[in-house]
Order: structure tokens, then sequence, then C-alpha cells
């Protein structure tokens, strides 16, 4: 496989698509064509990357490999309308599908494990990129493609996959919401995110230096017992969003349950 470059089409054109286009070209990787259903967004992305782009089906160039880089929903339905040669791999980056979603007979999955938005840079090198196949000789296309890319690269199965892609969501799509929480209670102060920031960058810190477990540096009044202050607590978000408001019970609830959750946590050793 590595005696001959790997030529490769990435289909979508949307946040991770746009990151791995920049790093397969970067890489010198071999991506040869950027297709996408909307072609103002194909146009950017190929001028972008300097990669011919196409968003017309019958214009898909031959390729070794075609990366599914679209929504989960989508995996399914992208590649149909394709002229995707008989013997090429097609594998999508989606975390919690299975490859066998791909209407093809060789088939896998690349899935890197990050939070992409669209014209903020990442470094690839840092990402790890969890990979699967149908076969062998796909199996080691996509690591030699994302070994290319990543130094973290490991084989994990679509179950593996789901499992870690549900630890992303606890550990950065509910994180990042709670930050939205305290941005609105800041400002209920009379303050701004500004005031959050340092906050947010020091617990982050700390459970990034931490060896072995973020729990293990965890503070606040639900890792001390302190009812006081859990009580006072309540009692502000009953004043701030209305006692018994659908908001206030939501938030309340939440408040609740995480804080239970830190006190039992917090008696466990690592």
């Amino acid at each position: 496989m590595k005696n001959k470059p790997i030529d490769i089409v990435l289909i979508g054109t949307g946040n991770l698509a746009e990151q791995l286009a920049l790093a397969l070209t970067q890489c010198g990787a071999g991506l040869r064509q950027i297709y996408g259903r909307n072609e103002v967004r194909a146009r950017e992305l190929g001028e972008l990357c300097h990669t011919p782009h196409t968003s017309k089906p019958e214009e898909v160039v031959a390729a070794d490999l075609y990366l599914v880089a679209v929504s989960d929903r989508a995996v399914e339905l992208a590649t149909r309308p394709l002229p995707i040669p008989e013997g090429a791999l097609v594998a999508h980056t989606a975390g919690s599908v299975p490859i066998t979603a791909l209407p093809h007979p060789r088939i896998g999955s690349f899935y890197p494990f990050q939070t992409f938005t669209q014209g903020r840079r990442v470094d690839f090198r840092e990402i790890p990129i969890f990979v699967e196949a149908s076969d062998p000789q796909g199996l080691e296309m996509l690591r030699e493609v994302a070994q290319r890319l990543s130094d973290r690269v490991h084989e994990a199965d679509c179950d593996r996959r789901r499992r870690i892609h549900l630890a992303g969501v606890f550990a950065a799509n509910f994180v990042n919401a709670l930050y939205g929480v305290g941005v609105d209670l800041v400002r209920e102060a009379g303050f701004g995110f500004q005031e959050l920031k340092p906050l947010i960058r020091e617990v982050a810190a700390k459970a990034l230096d931490e060896p072995t477990h973020p729990r293990r540096v965890q503070t606040g009044p639900a890792v001390r017992g302190d009812r006081a202050v859990l009580e006072n607590h309540r009692a502000l978000l009953d004043a701030i969003y209305g006692a018994g408001s659908p908001e206030n019970e939501v938030l309340k609830k939440i408040y609740n349950e995480i804080s239970e959750r830190i006190w039992e946590t917090s008696k466990r050793t690592f």
C-alpha cells in the first residue's frame, strides 16, 4: 500500500470536511477532489485548499479512498449518486454510525475525535483518529492516511467508537452548554463573559494537568458537602428564573443531579 500513493476524494463541505481538506492538502496525502452538493461551498473549499472541486455527481473522479465527511443523518445517502469504482474503499467520519450504513462492498470509518468549527484551525497531529474497515487492506489504507495526519491513530469498531462519541458529548457538548448557563448568571449579576473566562481556563488546565482522573481536582460546595451553600444556590435560581417556571425547574434539576453526582463520586479513590 505504501509503495503506491493513495488517491482520495473528500465528500462533504461542512466544518469537519474543511479541516480534513486543509490537513490532507498540507501533509500531501493525495487529496484529488472535493465533492459537495452545495456548489458555493464546494468552490470555496476547493479554492481554499487549491484542490479540484465539483458539485456534480457525474464529475466525481476515480479514487482509492472516498472519505464521507457529512452529518450522521446523511451518511447512508451521500454516496449513492456517485460513480464510485468497484474495489474503492468508502469510509465515513461519523462517531455513532456503523460502517454498514455505507452501501458499498468495501467500507470503513475514519473518526477524528475533536470538535470542528468553520474557520477555526486545529492541529491534527494531536487529534486521536479512530479507524475501522471491512477488510485488512482497507484498514491498512486508513491507518496510512491517518498516520500522515495524526500521532494518535487507533483501531476501534463501532461499539467502541460510539462510547468515545458519548464521552465527547459529556466532556465537550454538555460542558459548553453549562458555560452558557454560567454566562447567563454572570450577566444577571451585571458582568460579562470576560469575568468567567479565567475560571474556565484554570479548571480546564487543572483537568488536563491531572495525570489520572479529573475528579482528583474537583472543587466546589458539592464535593465539600456544603448543604448551606447548595440550598442558597437553589433559592437564587428561584429568585432569578421564578419559582416553578419551566426554565427554573430544568436548571434546578441539572444543579441537583450534578451536585449529587459530584458528592457521590468524590467518595471514591483512584
